[in-house]
């Protein structure tokens, strides 16, 4: 009998623990990605709809995962010449990915409704390579509802994208500013 009450016990006390843990991190699938290049020749606007993204409240990890073909052009050609194996090469490398952390998680209070500058490090992966980030985040708390915004460059080399020729390699700015909203 006795054994039975802490076997009880332990599966409530192992609930209650599960349950608070996920009770703590969000999901995001109303994330937006975009980006836009400008040069003297053309600018180029994408968006993606599609990408997802997670946050615990309670460590300040984050994660981001972007599925690359999900990016919407203006033109069909842009949309071509990004998911060639000359640029992006989608086939092979179909997601980008974003893992980190806030890092001045104590000043931004969850429960409590306002605007909280934060500060995001973390690894931030495009077409296989890795590359540690560190960005300016806005959240905003309001009732039930947490939005993250961030604006940041991206320069494309870092990630080995670049036309070496032709017109692409002109109209391409070589540092592209990425414009991230997440609802949770």
């Amino acid at each position: 009998m006795r054994n039975s009450i802490v076997k009880i016990v332990s599966v409530v006390v192992f609930l209650i623990a599960t349950t608070s843990s996920f009770a703590q991190k969000v999901v995001s699938q109303k994330t937006s990605i975009s980006f836009f290049s400008h040069t003297p020749i053309e600018d180029i606007k994408s968006s993606n709809f599609k990408s997802v993204s997670t946050l615990d409240t309670s460590t300040g990890d984050l994660v981001f995962s972007v599925p690359m073909q999900s990016f919407e052009f203006e033109k069909e050609l842009m949309q071509k010449h990004f998911n060639s194996p000359d640029f992006l090469d989608t086939k092979k490398e179909p997601k980008a990915k974003l893992v980190g952390k806030i890092t001045n998680l104590s000043q931004v209070n969850f429960k409590k409704d306002g605007t909280y500058s934060a500060e995001v490090s973390g690894e931030l992966i495009i077409k296989g390579t890795t590359k540690t980030i560190n960005e300016k985040v806005t959240i905003i708390v309001k009732g039930a509802t947490i939005t993250l915004k961030s604006k940041f460059n991206i320069v494309l080399a870092d990630y080995g994208i670049a036309f070496k020729k032709g017109k692409p390699s002109t109209n391409i700015a070589k540092t592209i500013e990425t414009t991230v909203e997440a609802e949770f």
